[in-house]
């Protein structure tokens, strides 16, 4: 008859945190099952190992109510995945597929059970999962699948034909005709029914020790049907009737529990656990009055297995479970105590008894004293669980020195079996216990009895990853316990060593990874990277600098903050080679805040001035200068008003009348006043002060223009066509222009740049260099050198043999006779001041330049 068979998950393309596939080896009400990592690549699957070749009926599939798939696929296999031979890729044979509902009738609330009716033989069986049905809920776009049940008949080596040429013998000697459709029919009809204690409806709303105790039930209901004890057959079918009613509210009480303490409402959680135990003692109570259960007998186990039992009707049923490769312990996990029940001839009752847990089998017995019984690490009561270290902790610490290796390895690995166990355990007593067990074997029995580096290196690496995750729990508390431990544990003497801690922290972080997870992380790695450095320590400058870039683009501000942080960091031990793992430092790369964060921490680790630093640094100087050249207007303001008064007394003492010789007399008293510097009021009226020219048309508009379009010493930006000085032109593009963001100053040639192709100018090193300024000026039109000082501009900028680029030199120099020879040195060296005193000079459109006046005053 088709049974339940046993299975364990070979592989599955991956999982969310706490939801991996090796749940669905585990039927009952609290089970979360598998799903998906979120926004993962489709499809997924999952490939499971059944515990014997068998011939499958039928397999029954608990869907999530919003994680839903649109589409599961089935192949079954002989042999191994293809994975394992990918040679042999083509082992696995498609069985169809099932569509599943998309939930929307039902809101999302409701769970689809779908039965698939099959007939394969094989031992591995692969699911693949298609994209999922999109819905409000599922913000993820996941896939999950809570439980899978597989029901199916032992297979026999020989092929199908045989096994239908043996059935046909055995029909013809017991005289059936097997051509006779009704027969056929009624045969295939008994072969092929099911017990309802293997669907999986029963094991996913049943309360798991009430459905063992239906399931021995149920199977001593069978035995008195085969003695023709009909009454006591009777009495145990009405028994079984009333325990599944039980057992589904004492799973449903299960749940209550458990999303109570998830919410961490412990009073709830301790009334609904006192309210089972009431419960359940009094079906137990009427049970024994029944004479079902032996009341003496009667004790409760830790813990019962989650898994369906197999039959014990058939030997064939009774093969131990598979273990999973060494990554996987569930399916050692699993083995819990198993309750038997015995009817006595007398009486009828039944009895439940506890068997030893599976790791007593594990933990051999090294001196003479009694073996501690450790199956309290199964218990639901957690201080039972706490206890049980406890006492693991005493027996490791008293173990003699001397007991033979092979068991003094034994005893370690099932403690760390254990330990892990712990880890996972949601009270922190228990928690906290079983680090202190681990830190007790790691730093004390290992060293103790001598044992290899591998046996360390074996107690890290099976409990690293699982503390791992407990840093990302959503208790605080745990969080930073399990955080301050692995740093503790990575600085002990006999795992620093090892270098493997750090080699877990530098994994990259996983997009769907939790917020506390991935800050715990980053956290961890920040301090063992000050405690242990970059030398012999798992750290290295390149898995380091890997790591923490990729996380400079993680969702978390936290995350990424750190890893500036640690960036930083790096970049104070190993400076130029830390600049290989980042992108170069120009505009487009400072656009983003934290790459301009980490250079401008560059900079300051150098001792070089931040962007910041420099804006401050030119706001001050050009506040300075404005400041200066008020103080420089005022005092010339000053000179001008007693020039104005000593003009006023010698008009008062000169006659009305002014004959033409008194007038050469008063040209010849006006000569010293004109050596010592001395200016008429008039003489600024019609003269540029730049290139010294004077006109009757140099109105206040008539300088305007000239100003804008004629003046050789003045030339208009490009850029912000503001009309500056030619000798001023580089600074104005690198301190005053709007465009000034966009220019750099080259430091061989000190031009203004762009910066776009400041790095190409540098590197073919075409310019010309410039000199000091003490010994030369630079022109920024023909980028030549020439003699220092101001006259030398006028010269360069004005003479026939200067400057070839300035193109407004035209007719100016044919009007140069029309100067004065006099006054033209003369306004060359009076020019500045006279530029103070006299009104502010004109702006045409577009505005001249306030480095105009600034640099022109430095004359």
């Amino acid at each position: 008859m088709p049974h339940k068979i046993g299975f364990v998950v070979v592989s599955s393309s991956g999982h969310e945190d706490g939801f991996s596939a090796r749940e669905l080896m585990i039927h009952a009400p609290t089970v979360s099952g598998w799903r998906s990592p979120r926004f993962c690549q489709f499809p997924q699957e999952i490939v499971l190992q059944m515990v014997e070749r068998c011939r499958i009926r039928k397999l029954q599939l608990l869907a999530h109510q919003y994680m839903i798939s649109s589409k599961i696929e089935f192949y079954i296999s002989e042999s191994l995945p293809e994975y394992f031979a990918p040679y042999q890729a083509e082992r696995f044979r498609r069985l169809g597929y099932v569509s599943l509902c998309d939930n929307e009738k039902t809101g999302c609330k409701a769970r689809e059970l779908k039965s698939v009716y099959v007939d394969a033989v094989g031992q591995f069986l692969k699911l693949i999962f298609h994209q999922n049905h999109v819905n409000k809920y599922n913000i993820y776009n996941q896939v999950a699948l809570v439980a899978i049940n597989i029901i199916g008949d032992p297979a026999d080596f020989s092929d199908e034909s045989n096994t239908a040429s043996r059935e046909k013998l055995i029909d013809h000697y017991l005289g059936h005709n097997s051509e006779d459709p009704a027969l056929e029919g009624t045969y295939a009809r008994k072969s092929d029914s099911i017990s309802p204690l293997d669907d999986l409806a029963f094991d996913m709303y049943q309360d798991p020790e009430v459905a063992q105790i239906i399931r021995k039930l149920d199977e001593r209901k069978r035995e008195a049907v085969q003695k023709e004890r009909y009454d006591y057959a009777k009495k145990l079918k009405q028994a079984i009737a009333d325990l599944q009613k039980v057992g589904e509210r004492l799973g449903r009480y299960e749940v209550e529990k458990r999303c109570a303490v998830e919410k961490e409402d412990y009073d709830l959680a301790k009334e609904k656990k006192q309210q089972m135990e009431q419960y359940r003692a009094e079906v137990y109570e009427q049970l024994e009055l029944h004479s079902l259960l032996d009341a003496e007998l009667m004790r409760r186990p830790f813990d019962l297995p989650l898994q369906p039992l197999a039959r014990s009707g058939s030997p064939r049923h009774q093969k131990p479970m598979p273990l999973l490769p060494q990554r996987e312990e569930r399916g050692t996990e699993n083995q819990f105590a198993e309750p038997f029940l015995q009817e006595k001839p007398s009486s009828y009752s039944l009895t439940i008894s506890p068997q030893h847990s599976a790791i007593d089998q594990l933990l051999p017995a090294t001196d003479p004293h009694p073996k501690i019984n450790v199956a309290g690490a199964y218990s639901k009561t957690w201080s039972y669980r706490e206890d049980a270290l406890l006492a693991l902790f005493k027996k490791l610490l008293e173990m003699p020195v001397g007991t033979p290796k092979e068991d003094l390895k034994n005893t370690l690995r099932a403690s760390i079996f254990l330990i892990r166990r712990a880890i996972k355990d949601i009270v922190t007593s228990v928690f906290q216990s079983s680090l202190k067990l681990l830190k007790m074997i790691i730093t004390q029995y290992i060293p103790k009895h001598k044992l290899s580096k591998l046996e360390t290196a074996h107690c890290v690496e099976r409990t690293i990853p699982v503390l791992l995750t407990r840093t990302g729990d959503s208790s605080a508390r745990l969080r930073v316990t399990a955080a301050n431990f692995i740093q503790e544990m990575a600085l002990f003497k006999e795992v620093k060593s090892l270098q493997i801690i750090p080699s877990y922290l530098v994994q990259p972080l996983k997009a769907n990874s939790s917020v506390h997870l991935a800050m715990s992380q980053m956290g961890l790695l920040a301090r063992l990277l000050k405690d242990l450095g970059t030398g012999s320590s798992g750290f290295t400058t390149d898995n380091v600098m890997k790591f923490s870039v990729s996380a400079l683009e993680h969702r978390v501000y936290e995350v990424r903050e750190t890893a500036v942080r640690i960036i930083l960091d790096m970049y104070r031990q190993h400076q130029a080679s830390i600049l290989e793992y980042l992108p170069p430092d120009d505009s487009n790369t400072r656009k983003n805040i934290l790459y301009k964060t980490i250079f401008e921490g560059f900079a300051k680790i150098d001792g070089r001035p931040t962007d910041a630093e420099m804006r401050a640094r030119r706001k001050a100087a050009t506040e300075a200068a404005e400041k200066q050249k008020k103080e420089e207007i005022k005092a010339l303001q000053g000179q001008l008003a007693a020039l104005k008064e000593i003009q006023a007394e010698v008009q008062e003492k000169e006659s009305d009348a002014v004959k033409p010789k008194n007038q050469d007399t008063q040209r010849g008293k006006a000569a010293p006043a004109e050596a010592l510097g001395i200016l008429d009021e008039h003489y600024l009226d019609n003269l540029c002060i730049f290139c010294g020219e004077r006109s009757e048309s140099f109105t206040e508009e008539g300088l305007d223009l000239h100003y804008w379009k004629h003046c050789l010493m003045l030339t208009r930006c490009d850029h912000c066509k503001q009309v500056v000085e030619i000798s001023s032109l580089t600074e104005h593009l690198l301190v005053e222009c709007d465009q000034k963001d966009g220019f750099g100053k080259c430091y061989r040639c000190s031009e203004a740049v762009f910066k776009e192709e400041l790095p190409r100018h540098i590197k073919n090193k075409d310019c010309n260099p410039a000199k000091p300024e003490k010994l030369a000026n630079r022109c920024p039109l023909c980028h030549e050198n020439f003699s220092p000082g101001e006259e030398a501009w006028k010269a360069h900028l004005m003479g026939p043999a200067g400057c070839s680029m300035n193109l407004r030199k035209t007719h100016i120099l044919q009007k140069a006779p029309a100067l004065q020879p006099g006054k033209s040195s003369a306004v060359a060296t009076s020019g500045p001041s006279g530029s103070k005193a006299g009104s502010k000079i004109p702006t045409p459109k577009g505005g001249l330049s306030k480095s105009s006046s600034r640099t022109h005053t430095k004359r």
